[in-house]
């Protein structure tokens, strides 16, 4: 079987990576601080920001790709932490993308829609980067860096994830989900859009990237939605109480990184290779219904 290495196995997307690509790949996985065990999948304890220990896996693994979601992905953590932040974000993604040139073999890069300033919504794979904060800095640093060093890697700019919960990490919508079930106040932006995709919707997106494309690709979802509609459907298909679900705004949250107002994706391109998300309300049914069973 063709061998394929996944860099942030622990992490939310990393994970859900692992689940689908297991059925037609030998998963090599990588994590650092979160153990886990993928029944099917040799996970592997690497700090992928120590070139020797990133060699090494290459020779002793001998993958046939790689896909490269492991980062350091929370914006204020970037803005407080940025040597930590840059070593995983930016040295690791461009010698991962080295040793995968050296090799010859597909990679992917797991970007950010975070690359943009928000103002120019929805955003094509052409259209000029300007972060606002470290993170999608860090982010634009990687993707120059990686397509310099090796041209054919797919560089994946990633919307907003969903899904359930891993043994090792949430998506955003878990502790939304708890604050309206204990009727806890659950304030949410009104003026910051995205269009989010859930886990195994990014999962699929990410194969066919590695599959089908060299350079930027875009695997938003269909719907630009703010977070607070997004709130809204939770609470209508999940039926949660609504009464402690309030609407704010980007200012009235004091955060570390500066946030962008609209960097909604436009993925047509992805759409005309095959990439398929479901509509956000069909997205949180089936979410609804993998959580009854």
């Amino acid at each position: 079987m063709k061998k394929l290495l996944i860099t942030g196995a622990s992490g939310f997307l990393g994970w859900h990576l692992c689940q689908l690509a297991k059925q037609e790949w030998e998963i090599y996985g990588t994590y650092l601080s979160h153990p886990l065990e993928i029944s099917g999948i040799k996970i592997l304890k690497v700090n992928l920001t120590n070139f020797q220990e990133l060699k090494s896996i290459f020779s002793d693994v001998k993958p046939t790709a790689v896909i490269h979601t492991a980062a350091h992905s929370q914006p204020n953590f970037c803005q407080t932490h940025p040597e930590e932040s840059h070593a995983i974000n930016v040295i690791a993604s461009c010698n991962i993308a080295g040793l995968c040139a050296d090799n010859l073999i597909p990679c992917a890069f797991t970007s950010t829609d975070l690359v943009f300033d928000g103002l120019n919504a929805p955003y094509q794979e052409t259209d000029p980067v300007c972060p606002v904060n470290l993170y999608g800095e860090q982010k634009v640093m990687a993707e120059t860096g990686m397509l310099e060093r090796y041209p054919n890697t797919a560089v994946c700019r990633m919307p907003l994830m969903f899904g359930a919960a891993t043994p090792t990490a949430k998506s955003f919508i878990q502790p939304f989900i708890q604050t309206l079930k204990a009727e806890q106040e659950l304030k949410l932006f009104i003026d910051e859009f995205r269009t989010p995709v859930s886990g195994t919707t990014a999962a699929k997106g990410l194969l066919l990237a590695l599959e089908k494309v060299n350079g930027c690709i875009h695997l938003g979802g269909k719907e630009r939605i703010s977070r607070y509609d997004f709130g809204q459907l939770l609470v209508e298909v999940f039926q949660l109480p609504a009464t402690m679900l309030k609407s704010c705004r980007q200012q009235d949250v004091k955060m570390a990184a500066p946030r962008p107002v609209d960097v909604s994706l436009d993925s047509s391109k992805a759409f005309a290779l095959g990439y398929q998300p479901l509509s956000l309300r069909e997205e949180v049914k089936e979410l609804v219904n993998s959580d009854r069973s």
